[in-house]
């Protein structure tokens, strides 16, 4: 009987989370069944309580479900706590843990492109849920500035009280999405301008080195300015493998080589 995991979320049919996991399985030579599950918006406890009952072993949380899955566990990794969201669940001596892998998939990502994060400045377009759940990761890894750019400034300013004391020595800031300028090594887009279709200008006196889109398989301003700039970019396809391999690492407690499924 094979382990059974799956991916919970409205909608659901997108995840490429199943192709993943059963992709991961094959090459560490683990057998297990991994699935789609469509919640209900109003019915997400009873949907996860249902399939641990069943035997189910983890989930992975998908939107809109991240915030109600944190207030679910009993027990929290520090960076889904810094977080406020959990994307993997698991039950453990009869209580429910949560983890957010979305931020050091973030960082795997980059690292595997081989774009430097020690000692990096780095730009975050956006202060929602996906900025908050990276940045502690990007400190970890060397950030030596964060700067979050918001539509509206107070929410970004917001985030960065809330983060100011897990990011270490990385300089946290907040700015307007409007009033961006200055010099950066790196630029992330958080923000859901991919998705809506929505343009994202990027004044011509901002200066990067690298633009790291977090939403893949859609079109990009944000990307075809990149281009146009001549400067190294890269979708969000190697963070979504990185997280569902850390994912993968706290149920089966191994580790598939990034690079190999990209």
């Amino acid at each position: 009987m094979p382990k059974h995991f799956a991916v919970i979320g409205n909608p659901i049919e997108q995840s490429r989370s199943p192709e993943l996991h059963h992709a991961f399985a094959k090459d560490q030579g683990i057998e297990l069944q991994y699935d789609k599950r469509l919640a209900a918006l109003d019915g997400f406890q009873q949907s996860v309580e249902d399939f641990f009952a069943e035997g189910g072993l983890g989930l992975n949380v998908t939107v809109p479900f991240k915030e109600q899955a944190f207030a679910l566990c009993t027990q929290l990794s520090q960076r889904a706590t810094i977080a406020k969201a959990v994307n993997t669940l698991w039950i453990q001596d009869g209580i429910l843990h949560g983890d957010n892998t979305d931020g050091q998939g973030l960082v795997n990502a980059i690292t595997a492109l081989g774009w430097p994060l020690k000692n990096s400045r780095i730009l975050i377009l956006g202060a929602g849920g996906a900025t908050r759940g990276v940045i502690y990761p990007l400190a970890q890894a060397g950030a030596q500035s964060i700067q979050i750019a918001n539509r509206t400034v107070a929410r970004a300013q917001q985030l960065v009280e809330d983060l100011q004391t897990s990011v270490g020595t990385a300089q946290l800031r907040a700015s307007a999405l409007d009033q961006l300028h200055g010099e950066f090594d790196l630029i992330i887009n958080a923000t859901s301008a991919s998705l809506t279709g929505d343009a994202l200008h990027l004044p011509d006196d901002l200066q990067f080195q690298y633009a790291y889109e977090m939403a893949y398989g859609k079109a990009s301003s944000f990307l075809d300015q990149a281009a146009q700039r001549g400067v190294e970019y890269s979708d969000g396809y190697g963070m979504l493998v990185g997280q569902a391999i850390e994912a993968f690492d706290i149920w089966h407690a191994v580790r598939p080589e990034l690079k190999k499924f990209l």
